[in-house]
């Protein structure tokens, strides 16, 4: 089965970036996409618009923004790992956020990882091609509930 990456994340630019870089890296997972916090929510938990998804196909990793409109990424983390269904999908929270509280609330809502996005690309592309080997690769998921 295609292990798929839900990519939160409203930025255009930082979209197509986190895209390119997955494909640099020989990444060539689906890569599914929400824009704000409500369509990651609703692809999740198969709602609104994904009204009727399998929800047991759930992505592998879900990359997370946390600055984003309609509901926020903490609060997007929040919802994942305090329902059953969804609590043991891993998050890694990537986001340009250099404030410490958000590092600190992300970590004590559950995220299983905290990345600053680089500014530098080719530092992007190295960031996103580990993060991808670990998650995809390496780590072992839980299985499907």
């Amino acid at each position: 089965m295609q292990k798929t990456i839900l990519l939160v994340e409203d930025n255009p630019n930082d979209e197509m970036l986190t895209i390119r870089a997955l494909k640099k890296n020989n990444i060539l997972n689906e890569v599914i996409v929400a824009r704000d916090g409500v369509q990651a929510l609703d692809y999740l938990f198969a709602e609104g618009e994904h009204e009727g998804r399998n929800m047991s196909d759930q992505p592998q990793v879900i990359l997370l923004d946390l600055k984003l409109p309609k509901i926020d990424g903490l609060e997007v983390l929040k919802r994942i790992k305090t329902d059953e269904r969804t609590k043991l999908l891993p998050v890694v929270v990537l986001t340009t956020s250099n404030e410490d509280q958000d590092l600190i609330s992300s970590y004590q809502l559950g995220a299983n990882s905290y990345i600053r996005k680089p500014v530098d690309f080719d530092q992007f592309i190295k960031a996103v091609g580990q993060l991808g080997l670990y998650w995809l690769v390496l780590n072992e998921a839980p299985p499907s509930a």
